[in-house]
């Protein structure tokens, strides 16, 4: 097993948005703000408090956006440096720091979350990787979620999901997973499934949208049969692996909003927008008197 620093994180950003038609008709889901930035840019800004440098985007035809919000816009920084509006001017070159660098990979076909790892396989190669889902906005204090994670991968070597408890009638909605010891110990994955009924649920603990995965997964993945909708399921390639290494269950430290969720979304846009160094103590104040 490979026992290298984990420094590429792989994004799978080609879905179609459904639930939020019309607005993803011709915009990416993960370009939905909240408050003033997309999704996509606090997720990126995880992977780089955790120490990742390079950010594999999986991208498809309609994604263009998210390539453009990544990288210069040389017009723009043109009229805010001649109207003198440096805190903006540094807030549109600073979105990534020195050092971190993105790659665009195409998935020309929606063939599932396995598939959209696959295809970053030749840009990761052969080294340890994370994956994120902007969809799950994940506020984790002073600490990201990822960078929780990175540290039980460094101490324990081997792939790493993110796991929250939810409701006993919620585990269709999530991957389950059954586990060798007490959650806090951050212990080995047993079993894991996806979306089953609550009757033949392992736990209600479910995995969310953050992995830490070593590079077998890809072999794996190659060897994944499609399930009955079609779609290579990651869930599957990650039962598989548990078989032949360790795969850690961790219960991270934060909250977690599902942004791909209207209920989600809007939830987090008012703890963000409560918290926001420039709206924050007037918006709260404006909840609190409606």
């Amino acid at each position: 097993m490979s026992h290298k620093k984990i420094r590429k994180a792989v994004f799978p950003v080609a879905g179609l948005g459904t639930r939020f038609l019309p607005t993803t008709k011709a915009s990416p889901k993960e370009m939905l703000p909240i408050v003033d930035k997309p999704l996509i840019q606090y997720a990126a800004e995880e992977a780089v408090a955790a120490g990742i440098t390079e950010l594999i985007f999986v991208t498809s035809l309609s994604k263009r956006a998210i390539e453009d919000h990544f990288d210069s816009n040389y017009e723009l920084e043109d009229k805010l440096a001649k109207d003198g509006k440096d805190d903006l001017l540094k807030m549109v070159r600073d979105i990534l720091p020195p050092g971190v660098s993105c790659v665009y990979v195409r998935q020309h076909r929606q063939l599932g979350l396995g598939h959209a790892v696959l295809c970053a396989k030749p840009v990761v190669g052969d080294e340890p990787f994370a994956v994120i889902l902007a969809d799950d906005l994940i506020d984790g204090g002073e600490k990201h979620c990822l960078q929780q994670m990175v540290e039980v991968y460094e101490q324990k070597q081997g792939s790493v999901l993110a796991i929250q408890r939810v409701k006993q009638n919620e585990t269709e909605k999530y991957g389950i997973v059954a586990i060798a010891d007490d959650i806090l110990k951050s212990p080995k994955v047993t079993q894991i499934i996806e979306k089953p009924k609550p009757a033949v649920a392992p736990s209600n603990l479910a995995v969310v949208g953050r992995y830490i995965l070593t590079p077998r997964i890809f072999s794996i993945l190659e060897q994944t049969q499609a399930g009955a909708i079609g779609e290579i399921q990651l869930t599957d390639g990650i039962a598989t692996l548990l078989k032949e290494e360790p795969v850690y269950a961790y219960l991270f430290k934060g909250i977690r909003y599902d942004c791909g969720s209207k209920f989600g979304y809007l939830t987090a846009t008012i703890a963000y927008g409560m918290k926001h160094p420039e709206v924050g103590e007037r918006f709260t104040k404006y909840l609190q008197n409606m």
